[in-house]
């Protein structure tokens, strides 16, 4: 190759490697709540793991505290059958990684439609398998008050 096409192609590489989907954890994160916006029940799929466990932590009106499951076809198909926009706006994500584990923890408010329904804080384990970062457990906080 000559020295000039050879140097061509070493700068455009970065360019076409930008249009590829990053393989971060926070990617997974990213097409978990894009998935949930666009109601893609197959996009918010491909960043799980088959065997996820998702709970929640929730606290009554008469200070109880209890711990919810649901499952990944549950949610799947929440999120399918939503008839509105499931809108999860995170801030503050902050992701620690070591080999193929990740945790990824971040604030949150959840709004279905125009409507706030609730905020809490989301945490989350992922693992790089089978070449990819997958979300394999999430535990999130929910509470109607946010100033907290």
């Amino acid at each position: 190759m000559r020295p000039l096409a050879l140097l061509l192609a070493l700068l455009s590489a970065p360019a076409f490697a930008q249009d590829a989907p990053a393989d971060t954890p926070e990617a997974a994160v990213a097409r978990l709540f894009d998935g949930m916006r666009a109601r893609d029940s197959s996009v918010v799929a491909s960043a799980l793991h088959p065997d996820l466990q998702l709970r929640s932590v929730s606290t009554t009106p008469a200070g109880e505290v209890r711990l919810s499951e649901t499952s990944r076809a549950g949610f799947l198909g929440a999120v399918a059958g939503a008839p509105v926009v499931l809108d999860e706006r995170i801030a503050g994500l902050e992701v620690r990684t070591d080999g193929a584990l990740a945790t990824a923890w971040m604030t949150y408010r959840f709004y279905a439609g125009d409507q706030f329904s609730h905020c809490g804080v989301n945490a989350m384990q992922l693992a790089r398998l089978d070449g990819r970062w997958q979300i394999v457990h999430v535990m999130d906080t929910r509470r109607r008050d946010c100033s907290e």
